[in-house]
């Protein structure tokens, strides 16, 4: 009964606080994280389930859908979830990384309450803490438009989820001794398509019928390519923006990107090989599923059709060829082209460059030479009890460190609202690099080789460029993006190859309103967790 009272007082707060109107839906989710076993290589190892699941439970909504999602920790040691995509509009409370939560302690509850507020696409959620990502926790999402918001293409016969990735045969406590002893992790053990390993996993399909598949990498240290065997496939979204329909035999992803693909089934009755493999690796990897056509009677045979390997130029190809949809409807029912991101003249250009120090004998990873130290206290929490000595404010520079010195700091970097910023992310180094932003979608304006300069703006995108909220830098080259800084809140800007997050490659950036209303930022939950510094401080919200 106590528990079922929480949940109501939680609601009708939601209800009330952040004034979602009677409208949009609710969706309630209970789940428990537990370890079970698992064996997606075919060895036992100790997984990190939902519900009993791995990969966890499936999340469907549909735009400005409310989620309530209701997280038991049955662990023996802390944990957090966070939403890779879900923009948590003024909400960075729910964001579920170590700058903004509290982790959940063992043998407690926490309840996140999101909202897909203007939203639609593909994305997934995972656990942030502890390298727990490299047992599991992952699953995904999918927020399908508003019934009367066109799509640009046909309801498809079937919505199919592939969460790919490599994987470790070593547990993720085990990996995590190996990065805090100073060294990084080795590479990975295999390719997993939704937890199971060589033809572990069968999509159902009808001859004539065409279906859309759903792709994230959810890897920690590996780009991906997909594939599948006599079958092309049309791109449709990528990260919650409609593209332009152009036509692949694969596809490219980088860790911790998103991308929607409609396959028709086409072909005579049989079995088909779904096949992923790495990219810019040593030793390719590669791990297939099967595309079961219903009453077929003749499996997959033959060898995996060969894909891309190590070819950089094919892969920035394939990149500047997605393309922003401008006719279609993204959220809302106006063309995403109406906002013309070309034509607005950004007021900071912020340059961050990756690299991999050695600090105190040690492997670490940096952004303009900074290494991040997670605080004993959320930052956010920081700044709203107004606690000093937590976070270091402007302990990152926008310019990037050219000397090779590193040092560590829980930086951060302010930025005010609602200007609107440039950011190159410049490679020095020989392999990929993939950067997310938390509570946005940004403009990919141009990627090349080299060193970025001013003159390299002349071969910016500014008209169709696809939006998104991860983005791949290849070697030694460089990523130009466009950014709307509308979101107010702490927000975690990071690698994510997981090893070079966990050793420092990342910061938060501080998007502040000095207005401190709740038409800019909702106030904080009163049932957020208070640790550290914060402990014992009351989470009643100030007025709006």
């Amino acid at each position: 009964m106590a528990e079922n009272r929480n949940l109501v007082f939680i609601l009708v707060l939601f209800l009330v606080i952040n004034g979602i109107h009677g409208e949009d839906p609710y969706r309630f989710f209970t789940w428990k994280v537990t370890y079970g076993d698992i064996y997606p290589l075919g060895v036992k190892q100790q997984g990190i389930l939902i519900n009993g699941q791995f990969p966890g439970p499936q999340i469907n909504c549909v735009t400005n859908d409310n989620l309530i999602i209701s997280v038991y920790n049955y662990l023996k040691e802390p944990f957090l979830l966070s939403w890779n995509g879900l923009q948590n509009r003024r909400n960075s409370w729910q964001d579920g990384t170590s700058g903004t939560n509290c982790p959940i302690p063992p043998g407690r509850n926490f309840t996140y309450m999101l909202q897909a507020k203007d939203q639609i696409g593909s994305f997934f959620y995972f656990p942030s803490l502890a390298l727990h990502k490299a047992a599991g926790g992952f699953g995904g999402i999918k927020i399908y438009s508003r019934p009367r918001i066109p799509v640009p293409f046909p309801f498809p016969a079937g919505d199919h989820t592939v969460l790919a990735g490599d994987w470790y045969k070593k547990g993720h406590q085990r990996l995590r001794h190996i990065l805090d002893s100073g060294r990084n992790i080795p590479s990975p053990d295999g390719l997993l398509i939704n937890g199971r390993g060589w033809n572990g996993y069968t999509f159902g399909v009808d001859q004539g019928k065409t279906y859309r598949f759903r792709i994230s990498n959810v890897g920690l240290t590996t780009s991906i390519n997909f594939r599948i065997q006599g079958h092309t496939m049309k791109l449709v979204e990528v990260e919650g923006s409609h593209t332009v329909q152009n036509t692949y035999n694969s596809l490219d992803l980088h860790l911790g990107q998103s991308a929607s693909v409609l396959v028709t089934a086409n072909q005579p009755v049989r079995d088909y090989y779904v096949v992923v493999s790495s990219r810019f690796t040593r030793r390719v990897l590669m791990t297939t599923a099967v595309l079961h056509y219903r009453n077929s009677r003749i499996g997959v045979s033959g060898p995996p059709p060969g894909g891309p390997t190590t070819q950089i130029a094919w892969s920035l190809m394939q990149a500047r060829s997605m393309r922003w949809n401008l006719t279609a409807s993204g959220p809302r029912p106006n063309p995403q082209g109406s906002y013309h991101y070309g034509m607005i003249k950004p007021s900071r250009t912020i340059m961050l460059s990756n690299s991999a120090p050695w600090i105190n004998g040690k492997q670490r990873y940096a952004v303009n030479g900074v290494s991040y130290v997670p605080a004993d206290t959320p930052l956010k929490l920081a700044d709203y009890f107004k606690i000093g000595g937590v976070y270091n404010l402007g302990g990152i520079s926008d310019k990037s460190n050219g000397n090779g010195n590193a040092y560590l700091s829980t930086a951060v970097m302010h930025a005010d609202f609602r200007s609107f910023a440039e950011i190159v992310f410049q490679n020095w180094e020989d392999t990929v690099q993939s950067w997310h932003i938390d509570g946005y979608s940004f403009f990919v304006v141009g990627m090349d080789g080299g060193q970025w300069t001013q003159a390299s703006r002349s071969r910016y995108n500014l008209r169709d460029t696809v939006a998104r909220s991860t983005v791949q830098v290849y070697p030694r080259a460089w990523t130009a993006i466009y950014i709307a800084l509308d979101n107010v809140g702490m927000w975690n800007i990071r690698s994510e190859n997981w090893a070079r997050q966990y050793l420092g490659q990342q910061f938060y950036l501080r998007v502040y309103s000095p207005a401190h209303s709740w038409r800019d930022e909702l106030p904080i939950p009163r049932n957020a967790l208070l640790c550290g510094r914060a402990r014992g401080r009351h989470t009643r919200p100030l007025r709006g």
